[in-house]
């Protein structure tokens, strides 16, 4: 930071070129915020190519052989590996959540040494858990369609990933102001991470109804599949001489979408295994679906015009697709999710993620220098409704494709409980680490009382939010859809609640209340 003549205060720090500098502080921020906005759009587009790995990894399935001790009858069945509950709460929530704990874990190791802890990891999982919980609960209601009911078909495991959301939040109010006021200690921030695995023992424990530990309710019907095929019916398209299956869209559900591989009908050689197995491809195969992934994007497969477009329409659609072309020319890069049952796809897309997540913290910054706003302002609302678009985005298909509300909502709940357990637990535990080898001393939480204040402002507004789903549920019979006024009316509700907590922990950490 530096003075100039006027005594005014002037942000020294720059992007790429320190040219920047003799910009005014008006077009900086201009500039920054079209630049966090344009991030923003490359997070939902390596989203999409990350939710579709994910979605491969959860389908993988292996063979069980059984013989029946008495007829000696073989009886040889698939059963998934993945848990239906484990999967929700680690796979879905931990990488929906994935732009946050990015964040937070840049923002940790950035600080590194000294005995402050930044606040703009913390304060953008808070809000992100505010936005996750009131604006995607109101569109997850509104999605389904007219007097269109879905509820939570496992209640017990929800009320389990619920209490441990809840239990999250009171946990570090306890060690921000109770236990160790201010300060973070090793032990602390250990004990936050660990509480991640009692949530993934407790949830499946629930799921598989152990006794003594597992909550007596009964279990409705609910999926098989994260996604049931009826719900996504496969599209068949040409692409040279090969035909190929689009399986799941989301962006487009008519269309193909080169954001989403396409798989081989049947393999040349054998045509009796399933088409999710991975070692049906070979080489040439793999090879020809990556190389397709560039060819797709050179192509603009994706900015094809509709008959029905008008002349607006087509402009916006082209604009649109030029605009997001260097993202998906990016992430093209990404390998098929046919390699090694997506897991390959899925570790490349975090890294994306990761990557992106450094550029927004950067950005953050300057903004923060050039407008003198307090980054736990920009913390609450900027960056948690940008990074906060992956839960966003998987709970909306959830609620339009699922025949059940458990995933819509349990990937809200579990992605709360994955912003404090692994989110703040992990930056914290490095800090903490470093400055109890180096200095033998705790880490300092900057700003511990505004961030505080939210939390019992975020508890608060929770606490109504999940009365009026229980509500519906009473009422209507389901906790999403129904009665579309009612809907569009719990909808307004909940972005009024997501609006008084904003509001309010931005004044606090502003010093205005």
């Amino acid at each position: 930071m530096a003075n100039n003549t006027n005594d005014v205060v002037l942000c020294e720090s720059y992007f790429l070129l320190h040219g920047e500098t003799a910009l005014s502080e008006g077009y900086r921020t201009c500039l920054y915020l079209l630049a966090l906005a344009y991030c923003f759009i490359g997070l939902s587009a390596i989203t999409a190519r990350f939710f579709k790995s994910m979605e491969h990894v959860v389908q993988h399935t292996r063979t069980v052989t059984e013989v029946d001790p008495v007829s000696k009858t073989v009886t040889v069945k698939h059963e998934k590996v993945w848990n239906f509950t484990v999967a929700d709460i680690s796979l879905l929530a931990f990488g929906t959540s994935f732009p946050q704990i990015s964040l937070a874990t840049i923002d940790a190791i950035r600080n590194v040494g000294q005995l402050y802890a930044g606040g703009l990891g913390p304060g953008t999982l808070v809000g992100s858990a505010a936005f996750d919980l009131f604006p995607i609960h109101a569109v997850c209601v509104v999605v389904p369609k007219a007097g269109e009911l879905k509820k939570i078909s496992d209640l017990g495991v929800w009320i389990v990933e619920l209490f441990w959301s809840f239990w999250a939040y009171i946990w570090l109010y306890i060690i921000l102001q109770v236990w160790t006021p201010n300060v973070i200690t090793f032990w602390e921030a250990l004990i936050t991470v660990l509480q991640y695995a009692l949530l993934l023992i407790h949830a499946y424990a629930q799921d598989k109804r152990w006794p003594y530990i597992s909550i007596p309710l009964e279990r409705g019907e609910r999926p098989e599949d994260w996604v049931p095929a009826e719900a996504s019916p496969l599209e068949i398209a040409s692409v040279g001489d090969k035909e190929i299956a689009d399986i799941f869209s989301i962006h487009e559900e008519h269309e193909s979408d080169s954001t989403y591989q396409h798989l081989p009908l049947h393999d040349p050689k054998s045509s009796d295994k399933h088409i999710d197995e991975p070692d049906i491809y070979e080489e040439s195969s793999v090879v020809y679906i990556w190389k397709q992934q560039f060819v797709n994007v050179l192509k603009m497969e994706n900015a094809k015009l509709r008959k029905s477009d008008n002349s607006v329409l087509m402009v916006g659609r082209i604009l649109w697709h030029a605009l997001v072309s260097p993202w998906r020319l990016l992430f093209a890069f990404v390998p098929p999710y046919q390699i090694a049952h997506g897991w390959i796809a899925f570790i490349c897309s975090l890294i994306f993620i990761s990557g992106i997540a450094y550029i927004v913290t950067r950005l953050s910054d300057l903004i923060s220098c050039v407008t003198g706003i307090n980054a736990y302002v920009i913390a609450f609302t900027a960056l948690a409704s940008g990074t906060s678009w992956p839960d966003l985005v998987a709970s909306k298909i959830a609620a339009e494709r699922q025949t059940t509300a458990d995933s819509a909502i349990a990937n809200i709940t579990c992605s709360n409980s994955v912003n404090i357990y692994v989110g703040i637990g992990v930056p914290w535990l490095i800090d903490t680490a470093y400055n109890l080898i180096a200095y033998g001393e705790p880490l300092r939480i900057e700003n511990a009382e505004g961030l505080s204040f939210s939390l019992l402002v975020f508890f608060s507004t929770s606490v109504g939010c999940i009365s009026v789903l229980v509500l519906r549920r009473v009422v209507f019979g389901g906790e999403l859809g129904g009665p579309r006024v009612w809907a569009w009316v719990t909808c307004a509700y909940f972005m009024m609640l997501w609006f008084i907590f904003v509001v309010l922990s931005s004044l606090k950490v502003s010093g205005f209340i």
